[in-house]
């Protein structure tokens, strides 16, 4: 049995099944379901909020971070997807009527719900953390991580969410990064795209606050740790390489996600934490000891 699994295992079954609730990011235009770990009068002062990956595997990364930090108010909200057969386990509840839905993808780069252009996935994001201190006010310190497709949507979300005392960010085994300057650590001479958003700041859509230099000012003052599996590279099993992205824009960053995440972090200067033993999964990631020293602070 995988060591985080069993670590699951020790743990209350409450706090392995969830609560599942509910946050409105705007009046009248559709719900958020999470799940949650602790009840709205629990005495935890951390919050940990973890993005799944395109899968939509809310309750697997929702145990991934119980597991990670057993004494935090952990959520792990849940995108749902207007085509839930092409890109959602089975395992999770199918969007009901009243709920913000997002293509399979527009979610990871922010876009706005297909049933709630007012609101995006940014936006639905903010009014989770909104969430936290309203409902867990005691909590002094968010930490807000995402893994593989849910690791993208937080690295872009960093640039644009509005600065709060005690808001951290974890990004671990993205398949892309949101670069602020033009170079890469690959060739893009046949690759006009590769600055453009989602993959760069050029073309940000209109639906996003601010302008590009604003969004690398968010970015490089906040709080940011990286995460990488050190078996997160080629295409053995184990490393979702038939998920990854291949295109033109996303090759210019590397050819696997490791190699991607070493390059992204050492032109940002910042430092990445391998994890040994872990290819592209978020229990190992998330519950190993390196894992734990950035998501269990």
């Amino acid at each position: 049995m995988r060591r985080w699994l069993a670590l699951l295992l020790t743990l209350p079954a409450a706090a392995q099944a969830g609560q599942w609730l509910s946050v409105t990011p705007r009046p009248g235009a559709g719900e958020l379901h999470y799940y949650s770990s602790q009840p709205g009068n629990a005495q935890a002062t951390a919050a940990l909020v973890v993005v799944h990956g395109f899968p939509h595997d809310a309750l697997r990364t929702f145990r991934a971070g119980v597991v990670a930090n057993p004494g935090a108010v952990v959520l792990a909200p849940l995108f749902q997807a207007n085509d839930a057969d092409r890109c959602q386990r089975g395992d999770e509840p199918r969007a009901v009527p009243g709920e913000l839905v997002w293509t399979c993808s527009g979610w990871i780069q922010g876009e706005p719900a297909i049933n709630a252009p007012q609101v995006s996935a940014f936006a639905a994001m903010d009014a989770l953390v909104a969430e936290v201190r309203h409902r867990w006010p005691q909590v002094r310190t968010i930490t807000v991580a995402g893994f593989s497709a849910g690791a993208q949507m937080v690295q872009h979300y960093v640039a644009f969410a509005a600065p709060q005392p005690g808001l951290r960010f974890v990004v671990a085994d993205p398949g892309t990064w949101l670069y602020f300057q033009a170079q890469r650590p690959y060739a893009v001479n046949d690759c006009p795209g590769a600055n453009q958003w989602k993959y760069g700041i050029e073309g940000l859509p209109a639906w996003l606050p601010g302008h590009a230099s604003e969004a690398w000012s968010r970015y490089a003052s906040a709080e940011v740790h990286y995460l990488a599996g050190s078996r997160d590279t080629g295409d053995a099993k184990g490393t979702a390489y038939r998920l990854l992205d291949r295109s033109c824009a996303a090759m210019a960053q590397g050819p696997y996600r490791l190699e991607r995440a070493r390059a992204f972090t050492q032109a940002l200067g910042q430092p990445l934490i391998e994890v040994p033993g872990c290819a592209h999964d978020v229990g190992c990631v998330f519950g190993s000891a390196q894992g734990r020293s950035v998501l269990a602070p």
